[in-house]
């Protein structure tokens, strides 16, 4: 674990500092790149991410991360983690912006059209999640994982095989996914408590 070089990604568009102080409170060790070529090292990545779809994914082609993040993910395969605006940037595209995504799985995102008008947008605050299948960041337990969302998307998987959490808000969205070595998490792990340090923590040991 001590030897990873796990990655935080800055591409303009993230809340890096809680992502890069908890996984040292988990006991690995993250560094903050802003060039592309540092890509070539790394043994894990996160890409953080909030704001809006097409200045996320715009800033991404134009500062060149997307042929070396491609090469890292599907040549090298390092696991990587999308957080939020993060894990929307994996999908085809977003209902939000005209730009497409990376594409790296059949999802799409779409703005949260709750049928109760009390039901304020952005979804924000803790929510239970149900888990759909096992996965190693998210071993099965017998009591219920909460997390901390803060989102006005949310994300359509086309396998329902690549789900692995879903939750509630006014209709059913995926709050967490899974392709091989890409992992995509709706909500904030960083701000989770204990139910982020154990994704965190289980993370450093893949």
């Amino acid at each position: 674990m001590a030897d990873n070089k796990i990655f935080v990604i800055d591409y303009g568009s993230g809340n890096l500092a809680s992502v890069v102080n908890m996984i040292r409170h988990e006991g690995g060790e993250a560094h903050i790149i802003t060039e592309p070529d540092h890509l070539a090292a790394a043994d894990k990545l996160i890409l953080p991410g909030v704001g809006a779809f097409d200045h996320g994914i715009s800033s991404l082609r134009q500062k060149g991360w997307i042929a070396p993040l491609e090469r890292a993910v599907f040549e090298r395969k390092v696991p990587i983690m999308g957080i939020c605006l993060g894990m929307q940037l994996l999908t085809r595209g977003s209902e939000e912006g005209q730009e497409p995504g990376l594409g790296w799985l059949d999802a799409h995102a779409r703005r949260f059209r709750p049928a109760d008008v009390k039901l304020k947008v952005p979804h924000m605050g803790w929510n239970e999640v149900r888990q759909m299948r096992e996965d190693v960041l998210l071993p099965l337990v017998e009591t219920a994982r909460r997390f901390y969302f803060v989102h006005s998307y949310l994300v359509e998987c086309g396998n329902s095989e690549d789900v692995l959490l879903e939750c509630d808000y006014g209709e059913t969205f995926v709050a967490a996914f899974r392709r091989e070595n890409i992992w995509g998490f709706q909500f904030h792990p960083e701000k989770s408590h204990k139910f982020g340090m154990e994704i965190f923590r289980h993370f450093l040991e893949v």
